[in-house]
């Protein structure tokens, strides 16, 4: 074995013991291993790690951004050298991270697209009827209320365990991005249908997750995807939606109604005040489709 390919190896070791989440030690573990294998041609052993420098990390970012890679995937790439070389350093196997020495791509401001209160509502409505032979409907019905009703990413949404919930209070308890916890009220409708599943729900012992699959083990966040992708082609919505449109929509459904930015932040789990205000942007696009569309002086 390498000695880059070792060196990845404790780090991805390192990860999983500080309880990294499952969808960031994937993504790194590809990353890691894709730059490993940059560096390594047919035939050949990669460079020591001393011997990595700043010049081989921009010929990978080159390559990338040559394979239509999006910045956003790049920075996440570079991202993950990043904390590798860090824990090198920390490990003292090289005397800098050469990795922090490489500029970040700039991403592109991206607007979300997001659907109308009365396009979620429609889709969240039409999920118990849109396929009477469907195995799970009140799960299927609970997971979209929540998503939309607490604003929860994904994989928060998986990870919730029994225990998380409290149900007479209408509160959960959400795991966030590096395992920052934080608690989000339950909406009415979201309580009602997640106490509807949970009376349905088949008892399986040592299984706290919430929501199960087929099998009766937790569902995973591939799953969940799959759910939202059947239910928008069974209800005709758009085909582009994906769980994370029902975060998007929660934030800027508060926004429009008056909520606080520092709230809907708190809710939302948001590390900066400033990943919170895309929000307002696709506020200010709704008003100015609004003004285009029905001002005097606009045309």
């Amino acid at each position: 074995m390498s000695e880059l390919a070792a060196g990845i190896d404790r780090y991805l070791e390192e990860l999983a013991r500080a309880n990294e989440s499952p969808h960031t030690l994937d993504a790194y573990r590809s990353d890691l291993r894709q730059f490993h294998e940059y560096l390594s041609p047919p035939g050949m052993e990669p460079p020591a790690l001393a011997a990595i420098d700043t010049l081989l990390i921009r010929e990978w970012l080159v390559k990338l951004y040559n394979d239509n890679l999006t910045a956003v995937t790049v920075r996440r790439k570079l991202a993950a050298l990043r904390g590798l070389f860090g824990f090198l350093l920390r490990e003292g196997v090289v005397a800098v991270n050469v990795a922090r020495l490489v500029r970040t791509p700039k991403a592109p401001k991206t607007i979300p697209e997001v659907p109308s209160p009365a396009e979620m509502n429609a889709l969240i409505e039409a999920v118990p009827e849109v396929q009477p032979g469907r195995p799970f409907p009140l799960r299927d019905r609970a997971i979209f209320e929540l998503l939309y009703g607490c604003g929860l990413r994904v994989s928060e949404l998986v990870g919730l365990n029994l225990d998380d919930l409290d149900r007479g209070e209408r509160w959960v308890r959400v795991r966030g991005k590096g395992r920052k916890e934080r608690q989000v009220p339950v909406a009415g409708k979201a309580a009602e249908a997640l106490e509807r599943y949970l009376a349905a729900r088949p008892v399986v012992r040592d299984e706290r997750g919430v929501f199960l699959n087929h099998r009766g083990k937790r569902l995973s966040d591939r799953g969940v995807r799959g759910l939202v992708k059947l239910y928008a082609a069974l209800t005709g919505s758009d085909p582009a939606l994906h769980p994370h449109s029902f975060r998007h929509a929660y934030a800027t459904h508060l926004l429009a109604d008056g909520a606080d930015l520092r709230a809907i932040q708190e809710l939302l789990g948001h590390a900066r005040l400033s990943t919170t205000q895309k929000y307002t942007q696709v506020s200010l696009t709704d008003l100015m489709r609004v003004y285009d569309s029905a001002h005097p002086k606009a045309r």
